[in-house]
């Protein structure tokens, strides 16, 4: 059964150590033990929607070890359809992460399986009953642009996190519903928010951290606050807890302005717990604040 948000993206294996603080090049720094947690932004975003309530499936894909069997025990304990998650021969795409005191962290992805989401993946999906496609970055690009321009010829509304920042075709911009950037992400592509939409999208979110979002449409920027909470334990996954759970909103009619608002609140909770997929709360826990 087609489900109403689709998700393509990366699956990885998040490898966590704690850190007093980030070494200088050529220097070596004495971390905690390691801690391995399911994520990617894919896998991160999907979970994400389904502890919120969305029916949503994940198009990607893991390796054949034990990394990938993490990954789709973790999806599927979430309720995310993993149908569309092949196998690849390559191994499980792998996340090295230090996280310092403050919560803040560093990542380097090695991308593994996660390079043989293809084009013809896109091609043997039905977007029949499909209302929402939310795509990220730490697979192909010219998979991602392949299935935004084939989604949004469908009549499929469009997500893209385009982070980390990369170069898209015009008609891929203009394919798309909402564009979804962080502000450092946003200040490379145009020299002031409202100028995103020159891009080509028909709408666009700044996440600007712990001071919350930018809502941009062409009626103006509408910026939603943060959420605060009371500690900060780790911001691993944050962003993707935000995309989860603005796409599983629109997929469920919200406009952008209260999927967004609604979204802050996954994200704040997301950051006060370890790990990303671990982290995300439930439809209760958001209701909660």
């Amino acid at each position: 059964m087609t489900k109403p948000l689709l998700v393509l993206g990366s699956a990885n294996a998040d490898l966590v150590v704690e850190v007093g603080r980030r070494p200088a090049g050529g220097e070596t720094v004495l971390g905690g033990d390691t801690v391995v947690l399911p994520g990617g932004k894919g896998a991160n975003t999907a979970v994400a929607a389904a502890r919120v309530g969305a029916s949503v499936a994940l198009v990607g894909a893991v390796g054949d070890d034990g990394y990938g069997s993490l990954l789709r025990e973790s999806l599927a304990s979430s309720g995310v359809d993993t149908s569309l998650v092949k196998t690849s021969t390559r191994p499980t795409g792998i996340a090295y992460i230090t996280v310092t005191p403050d919560g803040e962290n560093s990542i380097v992805v090695s991308p593994g399986a996660n390079a043989d989401v293809s084009s013809s993946d896109v091609d043997g999906l039905s977007f029949d009953g499909v209302r929402v496609l939310t795509c990220s970055l730490e697979v192909p690009l010219e998979t991602v642009v392949h299935a935004i321009d084939v989604a949004s010829a469908a009549g499929v509304r469009t997500v893209l996190n385009l982070s980390p920042v990369a170069e898209l075709p015009s008609s891929t911009l203009a394919a798309l519903t909402v564009l979804v950037v962080n502000e450092h992400e946003a200040a490379q592509l145009a020299s002031g928010w409202s100028e995103l939409l020159a891009l080509g999208p028909t709408s666009a979110i700044v996440t600007l951290g712990s001071r919350g979002v930018a809502v941009v449409e062409e009626t103006g920027v509408v910026e939603v606050p943060a959420v605060e909470v009371a500690e900060v334990v780790d911001t691993t996954g944050a962003g993707d807890a935000f995309a989860g759970a603005l796409s599983a909103r629109l997929a469920e009619g919200d406009d952008l302005g209260q999927a967004a608002r609604y979204a802050v609140k996954v994200a704040a909770l997301s950051v006060t717990k370890a790990g990303a997929q671990p982290s995300y709360p439930t439809t209760a826990e958001v209701s909660s604040i």
